[in-house]
């Protein structure tokens, strides 16, 4: 197989023992489909075509009505299919940018998503994912890829025109005159440190950690033997455990700046951090702006002393800023799950379809974390999509003869005409009204219930007793 960029190019001939050896289009190499042209496509194309084999079998036992339970459907989706086709997403990424690969993941996604919820096979795309809780394969994919890269610590694309670290000029370090020097102890034991700690007005741990690719730091401030404050960092996956501690020394001093105390003690089981904060030659941004820190300190009457302490000798303080820093290099995984939602999100508002759905859940954000908290089952459904027992729809497929509600033939009966507007259940409607005390029970007010669980229960209720007796009606 030949991979080049050019457009034209003299096939190679290579021959083994006197017989030629053929030219291939595409080599399969643990899994992964690798084409000449990087597309992509055949890998995908057959990551599908296993995943809506797998669909095929499960839909003859889940329907809409009856069948598999939807958390079962849901464990087969997880488990099984979004395995196989998240397999070497880290390499594949970038194809999911083209329309065409897109489609054919909607394709499969589109169908699980359906089962999920209990939909009409009508709901759109849009709809399915929103009620089923799953987020769009195509944005899994890059979710996926964006993690291996973080567990791997690689650059981030976006800074590859950009310094990542850029050292201080001499021209920005402060005159000779005004120069500190700064020094530190050394506390090997906790025999040492008690000589030494309660010395001080406030006490500063520092930590900096990384972990499975993720990069944090902390501080821990504790006055006598409680913690009064402490503080995680978040740092992008290409930072080293070295600028954690940088970073963490710099937060301290800049803690005991703005504190209304006196003393500081600040400790860090860093050797190599803090003999760069000493260094007073040291151009580095983060050691600079910790001198600056520690000059203004002394300009105000105020004590503050660096420590290095041995990492792990069970010392409260420190054990708690290494906790804090490596809880804090694991909230990179939720923000490159929360930029994937924010990412669904925007394509959900923009998109044209869904409109009965976006009067419940305007927002995809936001029912991402509400919808699981619904029971899933068919009246539901239909309530959140239009699509069902209702006499518009029925119209649409010539399933009935006309699309009027039963109180007026001018009048379609739809899902915002039979739970807001018809007057067939205006009583069952004001009893809700009195239940919900004061709160309105309108269209533009309906996102609001679903979010808060008591007034989300009672107005699902009423929803689910008026499309049921709807939907009855409709059958006869």
């Amino acid at each position: 197989m030949v991979i080049t960029r050019k457009l034209k190019y003299d096939t190679p001939r290579l021959a083994m023992g006197g017989i030629d050896i053929g030219m291939s289009k595409e080599v399969k190499i643990l899994g992964l489909t690798i084409d000449a042209g990087l597309t992509f496509n055949s890998h995908v194309a057959g990551a599908c075509k296993k995943a809506i084999a797998i669909y095929k079998h499960l839909a003859r036992s889940a329907r809409v009505s009856w069948g598999l339970h939807p958390e079962v459907v849901r464990s087969i989706y997880t488990a099984v299919v979004e395995p196989i086709v998240l397999y070497a997403a880290s390499a594949w990424a970038p194809a999911v940018n083209k329309l065409g690969i897109r489609k054919q993941l909607n394709v499969v996604q589109r169908g699980f998503a359906q089962k999920l919820c209990r939909a009409h096979r009508t709901v759109s795309l849009h709809s399915a994912l929103l009620l089923a809780g799953i987020l769009p394969l195509d944005l899994r994919v890059r979710e996926a890829a964006s993690l291996y890269e973080a567990k791997r610590g690689l650059p981030h694309s976006a800074l590859g025109d950009r310094d990542i670290e850029t050292m201080t000029s001499a021209m920005d370090f402060p005159h000779p005159a005004e120069q500190t020097t700064v020094e530190f102890g050394s506390l090997v034991d906790e025999e040492q440190y008690n000589n030494h700690a309660f010395n001080y007005d406030v006490r500063i741990f520092t930590d900096g950690s990384k972990i499975e690719g993720k990069v944090g730091a902390a501080l821990s401030l504790w006055d006598s033997a409680t913690e009064i404050k402490s503080k995680k960092l978040v740092l992008p996956s290409y930072c080293t455990v070295y600028q954690a501690e940088l970073l963490a020394l710099q937060r301290a001093a800049g803690e005991a700046l703005k504190s209304e105390k006196t003393t500081f003690g600040i400790f860090s089981d860093s050797m190599a951090a803090l003999q760069t904060v000493a260094n007073p030659t040291s151009p580095h941004p983060l050691a600079v702006e910790t001198r600056n820190a520690l000059r203004h300190c002394a300009s105000q009457n105020k004590r503050v002393s660096l420590f290095w302490i041995k990492a792990h000798a069970g010392l409260e303080g420190n054990e708690r800023a290494d906790y804090l820093a490596k809880e804090a290099a694991l909230r990179s995984k939720r923000r490159i799950r929360m930029d994937t939602i924010s990412e669904w999100d925007a394509r959900y508002k923009s998109g044209d379809t869904a409109s009965i759905t976006k009067i419940f859940f305007p927002s995809a954000a936001a029912a991402y974390s509400t919808v699981r908290k619904i029971e899933t089952s068919s009246i539901t459904t239909q309530l959140f999509t239009g699509h069902g027992g209702f006499s518009e729809y029925l119209y649409r497929f010539k399933l009935r003869g006309n699309p009027s509600c039963l109180c007026d033939p001018a009048v379609e009966e739809t899902v915002p005409h039979v739970i807001f507007a018809c007057p067939v259940y205006a009583r069952a409607r004001h009893e809700v009204e009195q239940r919900l005390e004061g709160e309105k029970f309108s269209p533009e007010d309906i996102h609001e219930h679903m979010k808060k669980a008591k007034t989300r229960n009672i107005v699902l209720d009423f929803c689910k007793h008026v499309i049921s007796q709807v939907i009855a009606k409709n059958k006869t």
